[in-house]
């Protein structure tokens, strides 16, 4: 009959918008992974200057030989591989840290937003995509700065909370769910740092547990401290047994504790979902 079209027509048309919807969504994800490198190393360099106590206004340098760097040497990723790890003018390596902190930032930012797109209506909540960016990247800096320094700097967990309260408030979730999260956070380690007189923690882990449940709420902060624990007796179980720490030995936790939260962020709901909590 005429006017009517065939099944394979229709099958046509649905693999062809099939292949549009692949195509967009990796050329989506191309963006935001180079807007990750991007961020990635703007991050690399606020965890270098903030340790020097240096402007970020001030012109990128080799922390070797001090050379100011051109544009050919400060594209994310790329520069570090082209240039095979070392400084084009003192030839003196580069730290494997820049590299990586601009790929996993780039990863981590493509799985924020696969968390938050909403297959159904092709659509996202750009206040939820800003505020779990944010928060990646804030755990990005907590991590390497805490794991090379063995410092948690309050100018960035101070800041921080109080931005992730605020979009958490905008985006109309219960001010009762953050105190309580940020209380459980917080107030798990105050309780160690008290009963140990501050031997066991820092006032620094105190502010990262109520950051951590400022963005993850409750009970999704529980998630991220059961993993922050595991993980750290894991690895100090492994440093031990090879003798690179003693029992008594200081372990950068806050590194643990964003590894915790990173795992709650993607999958915290699912873990919860199993368990029936």
């Amino acid at each position: 009959m005429s006017g009517v079209q065939s099944p394979t027509f229709f099958k046509k048309a649905i693999f062809k918008n099939l292949c549009y919807n692949i195509f967009n969504m990796i050329l989506i994800l191309f963006f935001i992974f180079i807007f990750g490198l991007i961020i990635g190393s703007f991050l690399n360099a606020l965890i270098w200057r903030t340790h020097k106590k240096k402007s970020m206004l001030e012109r990128s340098c080799c922390p070797k030989c001090k050379h100011i760097l051109g544009v050919k040497d400060l594209v994310p990723l790329f520069s570090f591989f082209w240039q095979k790890g070392q400084c084009r003018y003192c030839q003196k390596k580069i730290s494997w840290q820049y590299p990586l902190v601009e790929f996993f930032t780039g990863v981590f930012f493509c799985l924020v937003f696969l968390k938050n797109f909403e297959m159904n209506s092709l659509s996202f909540n750009s206040i939820i995509l800003f505020r779990d960016l944010f928060f990646v990247s804030v755990l990005m800096i907590i991590f390497v700065y805490d794991l090379k320094y063995k410092l948690i700097l309050d100018k960035i967990t101070l800041p921080a909370m109080a931005i992730g309260l605020m979009l958490n408030l905008i985006l109309g979730i219960s001010w009762q769910n953050l105190i309580f999260g940020s209380g459980i956070g917080g107030g798990f380690f105050l309780a160690q740092f008290l009963i140990s007189k501050g031997r066991w923690i820092g006032g620094g882990d105190i502010r990262m547990g109520a950051l951590m449940g400022l963005f993850l709420g409750w009970p999704q902060i529980l998630v991220a401290l059961f993993f922050a624990y595991i993980l750290g007796a894991i690895i100090g179980v492994i440093l031990i047994i090879f003798k690179k720490k003693g029992m008594k030995s200081e372990i950068v936790f806050g590194t643990f504790l964003a590894i915790g939260a990173l795992i709650s962020l993607f999958f915290g709901e699912q873990i919860l979902l199993i368990y029936g909590l």
